[in-house]
């Protein structure tokens, strides 16, 4: 989904680099990278570092830095178009479950041509760009890390690798832990979803899914309004 957008403005001077979060790492990620064909650099984040160190909680979000290496927006939810899931049809023969999920998913907020325009603006107008923030407005729209959020990264590391060295059983409690902990990190939660199942639907182990987990909060609430 990147590669258009990156023709379009890397002769105009944007730089993008799309980060994989997955646990899973290289084999799980590979096809998705293999499809899109990216001429920009496409980086496979097994340990979960950018979201560690950015403040991301869900995916896909975009973080802009600028020529300096500072931060002029922090994470926020970023498409560079519309995705064809979001108004698939519902198939004949869909089960009542499928239904469900396909409903949901219609009703994600989805704001990827105001996204687009206002990186334009900024590829346009550097830091003269009215998208471009301050440090100030950057540091008091970025997450503060408090105590229970720490743990939670912690105990999310601590079943990254358990997992990865085969202790699955093991992992399960640290990413509990981190999902009771941080309740609104999707990327935890769906991190230990998929490495059960590739559809993240309701297991025993968690007693969550993502259907139960998004209509407790409202699919129009999934992804936080952009505040451009």
């Amino acid at each position: 989904m990147w590669q258009e957008l990156y023709t379009e403005l890397s002769p105009r001077g944007l730089e993008i680099v799309t980060v994989a979060m997955d646990t899973g790492g290289v084999e799980t990620v590979r096809p998705w990278i293999e499809e899109a064909k990216p001429a920009h650099p496409s980086l496979i984040d097994r340990a979960h570092l950018v979201g560690e160190l950015f403040g991301i909680v869900n995916v896909p979000s975009g973080v802009w830095i600028n020529e300096e290496g500072a931060v002029v927006r922090p994470p926020e939810t970023a498409y560079p178009r519309r995705p064809a899931f979001v108004d698939r049809e519902i198939p004949p023969d869909a089960s009542p479950e499928e239904i469900e999920r396909i409903t949901e998913v219609r009703r994600l907020r989805i704001e990827a041509d105001r996204y687009v325009l206002a990186l334009r603006d900024w590829v346009e107008h550097g830091s003269s760009s009215r998208f471009a923030l301050s440090p100030e407005e950057v540091l008091r729209r970025s997450r503060p890390r408090s105590l229970e959020e720490a743990r939670a990264a912690a105990h999310f590391e601590l079943g990254q690798h358990l997992h990865i060295i085969g202790r699955t059983a093991q992992s399960i409690h640290h990413f509990q832990e981190a999902y009771r902990l941080q309740p609104d990190n999707w990327t935890y939660k769906r991190q230990a979803w998929n490495l059960l199942g590739p559809h993240q639907n309701p297991t025993q182990v968690y007693g969550s899914d993502w259907l139960t987990d998004v209509r407790k909060i409202g699919a129009e609430n999934y992804y936080p309004a952009l505040d451009m």
